[in-house]
């Protein structure tokens, strides 16, 4: 079970590649029809209505839960032999001897003396589904990378070693397979788009080993992003997750897995209401390309973005806070060779609507590489498509802006003042090149997030380094002014308000 003990899940404002898996659908299952599993329970308020309808999940535990395993993984042993430093050949002493004993418990490693088993910290404990009849399994990569001896325990007792079939630590998903002598009960596939905040949903999984424990609980919401986890659009529950739930499935209410329960939100260490589950449609794709070829393809853009926030979005000329900002484009990447540009908001892509920028690694990386693909961009107040063809994260290695050092100033004039923007900049000479820098902020800049030390690139999306340029830039930008700006390495977008 990941646990994340961060005192907050903001993402970063910036965010490098684009992930996930492949844009064929999968071909583990076709589309089933599936009724509604949990009956409804009417709770009657005094004036005779029905106040709320609470979901009683016992007929989906007894239909799905014959497709929920317990997974049990271990290291692999290791292998001791007569050359092993401070090892000791006590063959000649019989079993019986006494200084055999003695020998065996000061001596950790001899020859031709069985080892003990691995300590219990060494056993990874978590949960999985089968989904195929021929023992296919879906569980996380967490719970069984580095592992050399993987242990499937089906609901009916029965008892199979698995066979790693790939694992992808970007989005935490790991293909499993057993040999099964006969067909073996598998889940429903569901669409978590379809899911909706405050929908009930249930975990069946093995929290502690506990094999096949029930726990349930809503949707609180879609779409999360977690910090240093950009490539799955996380559905965030309140069902009790706990370690061993790890690789778990998430049912809706027609008995369909829409999701596999990955992580939880903890000061403690323990479950404290939020956990959050990878949308299974993100999963599959994953699993049907570690099932074709043993590893993923991701298409990439190849740009920094951050969000739209309701100031920077006035600051462009848009009529709301949506859309992914692009920050800075890699060199040599599918974006570049397109013609995007820094300051470029997409909008959509394929027509389907980026409402916040964590959506567009989702969408980007759902695609192949080699994929042409539609951008709706806002550029210059203007709405246009731009066509892009993806590349592959794999042709190249992007540094993340955060590894960049800041150029070191040689000094340079004395600072001016914008007292309506509460800025004091100095021009300064940095590796033979002039830079604006702040040196003190207040007012519209404090509020803007503006810091002594950042170095202003461009004002309004005209590039300046003087404080000629700068005024000039400033006073033909009107009231919402976007600025961009260099911080430690990053390049970022910040809404100066004069108003």
């Amino acid at each position: 079970m990941n646990i994340k003990t961060n005192t907050y899940l903001a993402l970063a404002v910036l965010s490098a590649s684009l992930l996930s898996g492949c844009d064929k659908v999968s071909t583990f299952f076709g589309k089933e029809e599936s009724k509604e599993l949990v009956q409804r329970i009417e709770t009657n308020t005094d004036d005779g209505k029905v106040g709320m309808l609470l979901p009683d999940f016992a007929q989906l535990v007894q239909n799905e839960g014959q497709a929920v395993v317990n997974i049990q993984a271990t290291p692999a042993k290791r292998t001791t032999t007569p050359d092993d430093d401070h090892s000791m050949d006590l063959s000649q002493f019989p079993d019986n001897d006494p200084f055999y004993e003695f020998f065996k418990r000061l001596v950790p490693n001899m020859p031709d003396m069985p080892q003990e088993e691995a300590e219990s910290d060494d056993l990874n404990f978590g949960s999985g589904f089968i989904i195929s009849k021929d023992g296919y399994i879906l569980t996380n990569t967490h719970v069984v990378a580095g592992m050399g001896n993987i242990k499937v325990l089906l609901n009916d007792k029965r008892e199979y070693t698995a066979k790693l079939v790939g694992s992808d630590a970007q989005s935490d998903v790991a293909l499993l397979k057993i040999e099964p002598q006969e067909d073996l009960p598998v889940v429903k596939i569901g669409n978590p788009k379809d899911l909706k905040p405050g929908e009930w949903v249930a975990a069946i999984g093995a929290p502690f080993g506990f094999d096949n424990s029930v726990t349930s609980g809503i949707v609180s919401a879609k779409g999360r992003s977690l910090p240093n986890e950009n490539y799955t659009p996380f559905i965030q529950t309140d069902v009790a997750i706990n370690p061993g739930n790890s690789g778990g499935p998430l049912f809706n209410l027609r008995g369909q897995v829409v999701g596999i329960n990955s992580q939880i939100y903890s000061r403690s260490g323990g479950f404290m209401g939020i956990s959050f589950a990878i949308p299974i449609d993100v999963a599959m794709n994953v699993a049907d390309q570690l099932k074709a070829n043993g590893k993923v393809q991701r298409g990439q853009l190849g740009v920094v973005i951050q969000e739209v926030s309701y100031d920077l979005a006035k600051s462009f000329g848009l009529d709301k806070a949506s859309g992914a900002l692009i920050a800075k484009i890699m060199p040599n990447s599918a974006a570049q060779q397109a013609g995007l540009q820094v300051g470029d908001i997409v909008r959509s892509v394929n027509g389907e609507e980026v409402r916040a920028s964590s959506d567009l690694p989702v969408m980007v990386g759902s695609m192949m590489p080699g994929k042409e693909v539609t951008l709706s961009i806002w550029r210059g107040g203007k709405q246009t498509d731009v066509k892009v063809k993806l590349g592959s994260a794999a042709e190249q290695t992007e540094t993340s802006a955060k590894e960049t050092e800041q150029p070191q100033h040689e000094g340079g004039h004395d600072g001016f003042a914008v007292e309506n923007a509460g800025l004091t900049l100095q021009v300064e000479n940095a590796d033979g090149k002039q830079r604006l820098i702040v040196l003190r902020v207040s007012g519209a800049a404090e509020r803007a997030g503006l810091k002594r030390g950042d170095e202003i690139i461009a004002v309004s999306q005209i590039s300046v380094n003087d404080e000629s340029t700068f005024r000039s830039a400033l006073e033909s930008a009107g009231k919402n002014v976007p600025l961009l700006v260099q911080r430690d390495g990053n390049t970022l977008f910040l809404a100066l308000n004069l108003q």
